[in-house]
């Protein structure tokens, strides 16, 4: 859900017919001496306040301006979170055993899973538009929002004559897709209603871990035995 922000066409009731050609033609000539007059104040090149602003504004532009300049900042999740599985990565050191007998080995380790979204910003306790998600998802789902989890332990490896063991973890993430909608006090870029896609994901405090083995390679047994 990357796309460019939408806002919504003004309702058909609203919109007038065009003017007369005679009409036109006098429009055009007042906006030429206009844009001739714009163009060159104190020998800088200027543009016209109404083109400078043709060009919609980022996502991120938007939700920069939630609860700064909007008088209404909400979001709205289209369903309640998904739990899906985080990316697998290794935690700890690796674990090398060099006698000839088995051994159970301790793995001291601690990780950290942080939120990320659609968007890829940066998403800081305090900014305007990340409390509004926050505020958003516990209230419509009784559920707390956390934006990064740090989980530390020991886990034991049973690890066989001549091999390496390390731990591996998985964490449990929840995801939230929905629509943030801004309504500014002035017009912004030439509207006051705006909607931002949105969709972030963010962990949990549970995780799986599982305990790896293979044989040491003949560099990893000159190094480490």
């Amino acid at each position: 859900m990357t796309g460019q922000p939408v806002r919504p066409h003004p309702p058909a009731a609203s919109r007038t017919p065009g003017p007369s050609r005679a009409g036109r033609s006098r429009r055009r000539l007042r906006l030429t001496g206009v844009l001739v007059a714009s163009l060159v104040v104190g020998g800088a090149l200027t543009v016209p306040t109404a083109w400078a602003d043709d060009a919609p504004p980022t996502p991120a532009e938007l939700l920069a301006r939630c609860d700064n300049g909007t008088r209404k900042c909400v979001f709205h999740p289209d369903g309640p979170p998904v739990k899906v599985a985080g990316p697998t990565r290794k935690v700890g050191d690796e674990d090398y055993n060099c006698t000839a007998l088995a051994q159970r080995s301790g793995i001291g380790w601690s990780d950290t899973t942080e939120e990320s979204n659609s968007l890829g910003l940066s998403m800081t306790v305090g900014v305007g538009w990340e409390g509004v998600f926050s505020a958003s998802v516990t209230t419509s789902f009784e559920h707390s929002w956390k934006h990064a989890v740090t989980e530390s332990s020991t886990t034991f490896v049973d690890i066989r004559p001549g091999h390496v063991g390390w731990v591996t973890r998985t964490p449990d993430l929840q995801r939230v897709s929905g629509t943030y909608e801004l309504i500014f006090k002035n017009r912004f870029h030439g509207h006051r209603y705006w909607y931002v896609p949105f969709e972030v994901t963010g962990p949990l405090d549970t995780s799986t871990m599982a305990q790896r083995t293979r044989p040491m390679t003949g560099a990893e047994q000159a190094e480490h035995c």
